[in-house]
């Protein structure tokens, strides 16, 4: 297995993605590797900075850098040699299993679709977060911001997709999953909420156990997939990271609210592509470059992107 990493991507690179590579040295399983894509001069020098055993990364240059505030589109055309760009050429090829970045997320997701692209018969790919629940159990929440305005097909097929992450990935059996609302009822919210459970209740493909609210959310009901429109997901996600803060300022020390670091949780994964990517929070510091590798290697064990394509030609939703 081959992990392609984006050295130059991220508010504080190259030295926090090289110091989260280091640390990731010595718990390698056998056969898989590291390879490290930017500006060859710089990641040399990062490395010998940090001494890390010898021949265990591999280097493929790329001249250039996409920077977070650089337009998406135009700048994945233009910088064709960035590392960025030169890693999806990678992933497309075959030539790595995986590709993690913390670098600018619109290069990322128009590299996605540019380049790997999206899996036939999937309407839109999402990106996912993992949501910590109070009684130790881990949901997926998707869309948290790809697509901020959904179709009820489109949160149906989600559904779908994170059911298959939720079993591949963490390994749930017949995971439940729940669409997010203004109320329990079926009668309660938009009306493409409201088509959406029409959907997802009348579908045997996933297990469907209705409407949740908000303060659902972290506690003990959890479904272990929860469905939303990426507006609503990508509030979640960051109203929580505000609340971990909060919890910081306020010196509330709790091993809880140590699962809403985002550093502990690393990365969020694109799901409907044809390939493994792993997106990272632009601020990530050594510990969520690691983990961000991590989760990139559980994704790519568990051949997420081939099974989703498996379902999808064997006639299921």
């Amino acid at each position: 297995m081959r992990i392609g990493l984006d050295v130059m991507g991220g508010d504080y690179a190259p030295s926090a993605i090289i110091e989260g590579a280091v640390d990731m040295l010595g718990g390698l399983d056998n056969g898989v590797a590291i390879v490290l894509i930017g500006d060859e001069n710089i990641i040399t020098a990062e490395i010998e900075a940090h001494a890390p055993p010898n021949g265990n990364f591999e280097i493929v240059h790329a001249s250039q850098v996409i920077g977070m505030g650089d337009h998406p589109t135009r700048a994945f055309s233009e910088k064709r040699d960035s590392s960025i760009a030169v890693g999806y050429g990678m992933l497309k090829k075959g030539l790595i299993d995986g590709f993690a970045s913390a670098g600018n997320t619109g290069a990322m997701l128009v590299g996605a679709s540019y380049s790997v692209n999206v899996i036939p018969g999937i309407f839109r790919p999402a990106l996912a977060a993992l949501v910590p629940g109070i009684d130790g159990n881990t949901s997926i929440l998707l869309d948290i911001g790809i697509n901020p305005d959904t179709k009820p097909d489109v949160l149906l097929q989600y559904g779908v997709l994170g059911s298959m992450y939720a079993h591949y990935v963490l390994g749930t059996d017949n995971p439940s999953v729940g669409l997010i609302n203004i109320g329990e009822e079926e009668t309660k919210g938009s009306s493409a909420v409201r088509s959406a459970y029409e959907l997802m209740n009348d579908n045997p493909d996933i297990n469907f156990v209705g409407n949740i609210e908000g303060h659902h959310l972290f506690g003990g009901r959890m479904p272990d997939v929860i469905v939303c429109d990426g507006f609503v997901g990508n509030v979640i996600v960051k109203e929580a990271e505000a609340f971990y803060l909060l919890c910081r300022k306020r010196g509330i020390n709790d091993p809880f609210f140590e699962r809403f670091n985002y550093e502990n949780i690393g990365g969020t994964p694109i799901i409907g592509v044809n390939a493994n990517v792993v997106i990272g929070h632009g601020v990530s510091r050594r510990k969520a470059v690691k983990n961000m590798l991590l989760q990139t290697i559980d994704v790519v064990k568990a051949d997420l992107a081939n099974k989703i394509k498996d379902r999808l030609q064997n006639g299921k939703y």
